[in-house]
């Protein structure tokens, strides 16, 4: 900060702040140039995965039960079904291993009565995650028969 003190005979007013503005102006501009390097390099990437053109002559007509959604349901007394078909517990994990390699997509639909044990429910879990299911997708509504 500058000061400037009065000078000639005049009445002695006292000393008068004044402020010095250049290095404000320095600071300022050094953070300009630094935004304007920066800024380029912030520029976000987002990776985009396409299907691959399948080639019309290599086509191959999935089966029916292909486009069926895989569910598993666990009832009241703990008796396990993939779609309505009932499968004992010992059967489950290579059952869902068969059922998995034919498809192309690992998603199971997971659905449990309100009555059914806790443990039973985790341990069918457990079992369709052992036996290839990728993803496991939790039904909150009960499917459509």
């Amino acid at each position: 900060m500058g000061m400037s003190a009065p000078q000639g005979g005049g009445r002695p007013a006292g000393v008068t702040p004044s402020m010095n503005v250049t290095p404000l102006v320095d600071v300022v501009l050094v953070l300009l140039i630094i935004f304007m390097v920066v800024t380029p390099l912030l520029a976000k990437q987002f990776w985009l995965n396409l299907p691959k053109k399948e080639d019309p002559v290599k086509v191959e007509r999935a089966p029916d039960d292909a486009d069926r959604p895989v569910v598993l349901t666990v009832d009241e007394r703990g008796v396990l079904r993939i779609n309505q078909t009932e499968v004992p517990r010992a059967e489950l994990k290579e059952r869902l291993a068969r059922i998995f390699a034919a498809r192309s997509d690992d998603v199971l639909y997971f659905d449990a009565d309100d009555a059914a044990a806790y443990a039973v429910a985790v341990e069918a879990m457990d079992a369709a995650r052992m036996g290839g299911a990728r993803t496991i997708a939790v039904l909150t509504e009960k499917p459509a028969r």
